[in-house]
């Protein structure tokens, strides 16, 4: 069974567990927690970037970031079933995928800043990450994505998740279209609940 080393708090890790379900293929899934900081933990042997996630195949051959990962399960599920082949949509699935894997890149870089004690914190960075999310989310907001669901949900549902779980989800009370959309995902994709870190 091939292996994926993940995080429950990562989003990209998420991102790749429900494409995974999606393809049919989460029950052939083993899942084994892994260790980014842990010098010790094997990831680093298996993914010279030590980090999550990371598919290890029966072979031995490894897959990583998360794009490659969902496109490898998207290939194995016959191809459109979450990237789809016209190309008019796949230019937009992997768009809005990039939107909310941009999200992730700034939510996490504010994240390790602020665990940063607090005379070495950036103002100044933090506030340029954050301008970031707040642009996205703003247009998230004026146009929530129409589905069918692809890879591009995925992404940006991941992405709300992980700020959910690490920012109190103060970004719900300007963005009410977006909980809205948020919520119809969560019915669409089960699998979305069933992947939330506690």
């Amino acid at each position: 069974m091939p292996i994926l080393r993940y995080s429950a708090a990562s989003p990209y890790a998420r991102k790749a567990r429900i494409a995974a379900e999606l393809c049919g293929f989460g029950a052939s899934l083993t899942l084994e927690g892994a260790s980014a900081t842990d010098p010790a933990d094997s990831l680093r042997a298996q993914n010279p970037l030590g980090k999550v996630p990371t598919l290890i195949l029966e072979s031995g051959e490894t897959i990583y970031d998360s794009r490659v990962i969902c496109d490898y399960f998207d290939l194995l599920a016959g191809g459109g079933k979450l990237i789809p082949t016209e190309p008019a949509a796949r230019v937009a699935a992997l768009t809005l995928q990039a939107l909310g894997d941009g999200i992730n890149d700034a939510a996490l870089l504010i994240r390790y800043e602020i665990t940063r004690a607090e005379n070495l914190r950036d103002p100044s960075w933090i506030a340029l990450q954050q301008g970031k999310i707040d642009r996205a989310l703003a247009e998230l907001n004026a146009h929530p994505p129409a589905f069918p669901v692809a890879i591009g949900h995925i992404a940006v549902a991941c992405a709300l998740g992980y700020l959910d779980l690490r920012f109190a989800g103060a970004w719900r009370e300007a963005h009410s279209a977006l909980a809205v959309w948020l919520d119809e995902f969560a019915r669409e994709v089960p699998v979305f609940e069933a992947t939330r870190a506690v």
